[in-house]
C-alpha cells in the first residue's frame, strides 16, 4: 500500500524537522516547503497530498493566502499552525474551511494523532471510512449497526454517532465542547452534561467494553483500546 503524502509548511527548518521526524515514524511519506509560494509550487505538483500542515506566519505568502488559494482547487484536509491562540485567527481560519487549528508550542505525537484522526474522517477509501473496528467493537456507519463479538447493540442515533466519533478519534483526549460541536453541532443549545448522559447509556449499552470509553476529568472523554 502506497504511503500517504503530507505536506509541512514552516518557514522554521527546526519545526519542519520535528514534524517530518514524528510522521515518518507512523510511515507517512513528508513532502516540505519553506514558504508560502513554494506550498503552492508543491501543492500542484503532487496531486495525491492526503493532508496538509500549514503555518500561519511566513514570508512570501501567509498560511491564510496559502488556504485561500488551495481551497479555490481543493478540499485537501488542512491543520493550521500558529504561535497565536487568537479567537479571531481561529474563526477565520474554520470559514477558509481549516480542519482543524492546532496553537504553538504542541506535542507532536497529538499533532500526529490528529492528522490520523482527520484522515480516517476523510478516508480515500469508503470502505475504511465506513466500518470501523476498535477494540472489539465492529461498527458499520452505512448500516448504522454495531456488534460486540458477534451480537448486536441496540443504540440510539446520538449514542451512535457518540461511538463513531469516539472511534474516529480512538486514543485522543476530547473536550466536552468538541463532542458537543461535531456530535451535537454548533448550533445545539444545551449544554455538556448532556454528553455525560449520553456516555453513560453507551457505557452501558456496551457492557464490558464500556470501560474502553475513559473520563478525563474536569475534560471530556477518550476512547482507549
Amino acid at each position: 500500500m502506497d504511503r500517504q503524502k503530507i505536506l509541512v509548511v514552516d518557514d522554521e527548518n527546526r519545526m519542519r524537522k520535528l514534524v517530518k521526524d514524528f510522521l515518518q515514524r507512523e510511515n507517512f511519506e513528508v513532502l516540505e516547503a519553506g514558504d508560502g509560494s513554494e506550498a503552492l509550487d508543491v501543492f500542484f505538483a503532487h496531486q495525491d497530498i492526503a493532508l496538509i500542515i500549514l503555518d500561519v506566519m511566513m514570508p512570501k505568502m501567509d498560511g491564510w493566502q496559502v488556504c485561500r488559494e488551495i481551497r479555490s482547487y481543493s478540499k485537501v484536509p488542512i491543520i493550521m499552525l500558529t504561535a497565536r491562540s487568537d479567537e479571531k485567527d481561529e474563526l477565520q481560519g474554520f470559514d477558509l474551511g481549516v480542519d482543524e487549528y492546532i496553537s504553538k508550542p504542541f506535542s507532536p505525537k497529538i499533532l500526529v494523532a490528529r492528522v490520523e484522526a482527520i484522515l480516517r474522517r476523510t478516508g480515500k477509501s469508503a470502505q475504511e471510512n465506513e466500518v470501523l473496528d476498535v477494540g472489539g467493537i465492529h461498527l458499520d456507519k452505512a448500516a448504522h449497526m454495531v456488534e460486540i463479538d458477534g451480537r448486536s447493540v441496540d443504540l440510539s442515533y446520538k449514542e451512535f454517532e457518540l461511538l463513531t466519533y469516539f472511534m474516529e478519534n480512538r486514543g485522543i483526549a476530547l473536550s466536552r465542547e468538541k463532542i458537543l460541536n461535531n456530535v451535537w453541532n454548533y448550533d445545539y443549545f444545551g449544554d455538556a452534561r448532556t454528553i455525560d448522559t449520553h456516555v453513560k447509556k453507551l457505557r452501558s449499552k456496551l457492557g464490558d467494553k464500556g470501560e474502553l470509553i475513559k473520563t478525563i476529568w474536569g475534560m471530556g472523554y477518550k476512547l482507549d483500546a
